[in-house]
């Protein structure tokens, strides 16, 4: 977007499909690189949303979302939801084990 020598970009939810600068999904913020100091205005819920449903940055997008700190607080909520799953598996372990077997297998054993 923008005119001859005044660039302005838009940062969106692209489908894959679609073409570069073709149809997109969502507006999620924009960067104003002329002026001083630049523009960089995104929305963060959205953005981590999109991120959480599998959306790919560009390199560039990338650093522009570091800066602002929405790729750790992503990483981070990533690593809190691994640590999460695997202590409700270590708790469904443990209560299978406290299960009584099945009247079944009793009658199997004492056979």
């Amino acid at each position: 977007m923008g005119s001859r020598k005044r660039p302005f970009y838009r940062l969106v939810a692209a489908d894959s499909r679609f073409q570069r600068d073709g149809r997109f999904l969502e507006v999620l913020g924009y960067y104003d690189q002329k002026t001083k100091p630049f523009k960089f205005e995104v929305n963060r819920e959205k953005t981590l949303n999109w991120l959480r449903h599998g959306a790919q940055m560009s390199h560039t997008v990338e650093s522009l979302l570091r800066k602002e700190g929405i790729v750790q607080e992503f990483n981070l909520s990533k690593i809190k939801g691994k640590s999460s799953s695997k202590s409700e598996k270590k708790k469904e372990i443990t209560t299978e084990k406290e299960k009584p077997l099945d009247e079944k297998v009793d009658k199997n054993v004492q056979k």
